[in-house]
């Protein structure tokens, strides 16, 4: 009989614990920290291994093609690498709206004009001849597979990637910066002219700006110094993001005889930080569904969310989408102790969030970063 009563008791409380345990999972894949973290390298191998034999042809002829469009680039070595891999230095050449022709000189010359100290220089040519060649969708495709393949061929640091561009080259990384903010240490704009793009997601990467006081054209000058205000007075509310520096040369206009190579030095000291405590997401015309640790699944332009983490609370600061999705992992938080999620003084979740392998995998094959990587998430409904 007290056999009998004590099963019955254990029947009870493991029913009790299948029924209500957390739901924030996506499958049955309960990971310890040590398990997790070996599932997280072998799969990030596999995948390295996978896109050193499917890519290999690509990094080889020097050009990318996806769907219908195409990117030819140029690699240079400088020094030596560091510690934990190359440092990369992404730099976009100018041109835009002309001839093929005019666009090819361009870039040939581009690949000229700046020498590193140290890293690898990336110079590629644009998929395309627009005027707005450097930030139409498609080339964040570009972008993303362009960091996959130099961490896996050339052993660069995720943490040390640098973008820049002058001119048209400029004008995309206005755009370019902030919707991959999360992707770059730091980026430097030079002459270019920012449109529709907003400075709300570089909170997290720094930004220089570099700008002949004569270049009027398109009002570029103008828009470099109003950037620069937006970004002092972002840096004045948020001490602690938004770092920025800002050049404008005098009795120069839109070629600076080169001046703006010092932004190198600038940037190189930078490093990425991939698991920031606060995060700001705005997306632009280029949508995107990841940006550090939160995710989107159906993005909208102008979207603006708002997130910070400290110890194990994550509070929404705001969000206009009423569905976010926060990833996390032992960076960000104890994933073996309860994690709470507050939005507008409110608790939406307390509990624990499990490490699971699908996660783990899906974060490797979306940025093929091995040092951007989730083990869970919480699913969550926003409302007013």
């Amino acid at each position: 009989m007290k056999i009998l009563l004590k099963v019955s008791i254990v029947f009870i409380a493991l029913s009790f614990f299948y029924f209500f345990k957390p739901v924030n999972k996506s499958s049955q894949n309960f990971l310890s920290l040590s398990e997790a973290e070996k599932i997280e390298k072998n799969i990030y191998n596999d995948f390295k291994k996978e896109i050193i034999v499917t890519r290999s042809g690509e990094m080889e002829d020097r050009v990318i093609e996806l769907k219908d469009k195409k990117i030819k680039f140029d690699i240079k070595h400088f020094g030596e690498q560091g510690e934990d891999g190359w440092s990369l230095f992404i730099s976009l050449h100018g041109g835009g709206g002309t001839t093929e022709s005019e666009n090819n000189r361009l870039w040939n010359r581009h690949k000229t004009l700046y020498e590193l100290e140290d890293g690898i220089l990336f110079t590629p040519r644009s998929p395309s001849n627009t005027w707005n060649m450097w930030f139409q969708s498609h080339v964040d495709t570009f972008f993303n597979r362009i960091i996959q393949n130099m961490i896996a061929f050339h052993n660069v640091d995720p943490n040390k990637i640098y973008i820049m561009g002058r001119s048209a080259g400029g004008d995309g990384i206005y755009q370019v910066a902030p919707r991959m903010a999360d992707r770059f240490a730091a980026a430097a704009m030079s002459a270019g002219h920012p449109n529709d793009s907003s400075p709300l997601g570089l909170r997290n990467t720094a930004f220089t700006i570099h700008m002949g006081e004569n270049d009027s054209l398109y009002n570029r000058n103008d828009m470099a110094v109003k950037w620069g205000n937006d970004l002092r007075k972002l840096n004045e509310e948020d001490p602690e993001g938004y770092r920025y520096y800002i050049k404008i040369y005098k009795n120069k206009g839109h070629w600076m005889d080169n001046l703006e190579a010092s932004a190198l030095d600038w940037m190189s000291d930078f490093i990425r930080n991939p698991y920031p405590s606060k995060v700001v997401w705005k997306q632009g015309n280029v949508l995107h569904k990841r940006f550090y640790w939160l995710r989107n699944e159906d993005p909208s332009f102008g979207d603006l969310i708002e997130c910070n983490i400290d110890d194990q609370i994550i509070t929404v600061l705001s969000s206009s989408s009423s569905k976010i999705t926060i990833q996390l992992n032992d960076d960000l938080v104890d994933m073996d102790r309860e994690i709470t999620v507050n939005y507008l003084g409110r608790q939406l979740f307390k509990g624990f969030v499990y490490r699971d392998i699908d996660i783990i995998e899906r974060s490797i094959r979306e940025y093929g970063d091995p040092k951007s990587v989730y083990y869970g998430e919480i699913r969550l409904t926003l409302d007013s």
